[in-house]
């Protein structure tokens, strides 16, 4: 007769249950009167700051030009962060605007202008005397160096058309950062660059063509942060606006970028020379939650 061993099976540690986070989204349409125009952002309001990675990840998986996160603070303002598909910037004006236009219009209604603590200082959307529809940024400046600077070969060959005039721009959107100038708005409108070969973020300028509407056209290209060409760049008009006040002899200027979404915009040099504000609209798209296993 044979017997069975029979055995107990073995126990296992039991799985840490993780909790569920259910974090809102928003996606608004920045520097568009409509959706599908302009630059779209994702806004997603928090209680508290998630773990970085988390939000890095939220981020990558929005897969837009930027996510903003935003925390209320206990003076009443609000703690602003930006995240590409990629980094952490230090600047972002079209998911500023976004995040402005959410907490006026749906959280806050009342109230005439919300005011952000960043990486860049203190930020401020308020709505535009002339137009409620309108609204304001007030945003420090970031001016390009003063003296030209040779166009690296390596980034104008890949650019696919050397500039007239190249400036190095202080680190905003991680890694080298450069203002191309070109002769024209057609220059500018050609632009097919390699991003793979650039190893560079580059803003590319020109007077418009069409003066009668608006004064200058720009491009963005950052693919050192994970943005191929970004639709409207709201931070890269804190760089063009002193670059092209002396030269135009205006403090308000109307300005457009030659995304294939394309943008509008206009810019306004602060009285103190330190600052400037942005006006734009932006357009409601979409709503949803966010489920978090934490």
């Amino acid at each position: 007769m044979h017997r069975i061993a029979l055995r107990t099976p073995a126990l296992f540690p039991r799985q840490q249950l993780k909790k569920t986070i259910r974090v809102p989204i928003y996606q608004l349409d920045a520097f568009a009167s409509a959706p599908f125009k302009g630059n779209p952002a994702a806004v997603c309001p928090l209680d508290a700051w998630l773990p970085d990675e988390t939000l890095i990840s939220i981020a990558a998986e929005n897969n837009l030009s930027e996510t903003a996160f935003v925390v209320p603070e206990a003076n009443g303002t609000y703690h602003l962060r930006w995240f590409t598909p990629t980094v952490e910037v230090n600047c972002c004006g079209h998911a500023t605007l976004a995040t402005g236009a959410l907490i006026l219009d749906r959280l806050t209604p009342e109230a005439p202008s919300v005011t952000f603590t960043s990486r860049s200082g203190e930020l401020k959307v308020s709505r535009a005397a002339e137009d409620a529809s309108l609204l304001s940024l007030d945003f420090p400046l970031w001016p390009a160096a003063e003296q030209q600077c040779a166009p690296p070969p390596s980034v104008a060959e890949a650019m696919g058309a050397a500039p007239s005039e190249c400036y190095s721009i202080p680190e905003m959107h991680g890694g080298d950062y450069y203002l191309f100038v070109y002769d024209s708005e057609a220059d500018v409108a050609a632009l097919a660059p390699d991003l793979g070969r650039m190893g560079a973020n580059v803003l590319a300028t020109a007077l418009s063509a069409q003066p009668e509407t608006d004064d200058f056209v720009s491009r963005f290209f950052g693919p050192c942060c994970g943005i191929p060409e970004d639709p409207v760049t709201g931070s890269a008009h804190t760089t063009l606006a002193p670059y092209w006040a002396p030269r135009l002899g205006k403090r308000r200027m109307e300005a457009r970028q030659l995304s294939a979404r394309g943008g509008e915009l206009s810019v306004e040099l602060a009285d103190d020379g330190e600052r400037c504000f942005l006006y734009g609209r932006t357009a409601f798209f979409m709503e949803g939650t966010i489920h978090l296993q934490l």
